[in-house]
């Protein structure tokens, strides 16, 4: 499904928005500032996740200290890698985050 712009923003606005609050929900050394699009995340033992929308293309970009940077487009109802149709958004913070950290991180 090709997602209109107004319907991009408001679903990326809410998942910025849930990922920033499970984080810090689930570490609490954790810090999520989500300013204009762009989630800034410092996560003790990992390093700073940025995580922001990207309007023209309708993608999630991530860099993450771990994996690396990563481009998310939404398909089959998730934000699935433009690279690799194997990866999801969702679970690779919750495998990276989550895991790393040794809690249950609810994404």
């Amino acid at each position: 499904m090709s997602l209109d712009e107004s319907r991009f923003a408001t679903m990326a606005d809410q998942l910025l928005e849930r990922i920033a609050d499970a984080v810090e929900d689930a570490l609490e050394d954790a810090d999520a500032e989500l300013h204009g699009g762009i989630l800034t995340m410092t996560v003790p033992g990992l390093g700073q996740y940025v995580i922001n929308k990207h309007t023209p293309n309708r993608e999630i970009w991530l860099s993450s200290p771990k994996s690396g940077a990563h481009h998310f487009a939404w398909r089959d109802e998730a934000w699935i890698s433009t690279r690799e149709s194997s990866v999801s958004l969702l679970p690779l913070l919750v495998a990276e985050i989550g895991g790393n950290a040794g809690v249950d991180l609810k994404l």
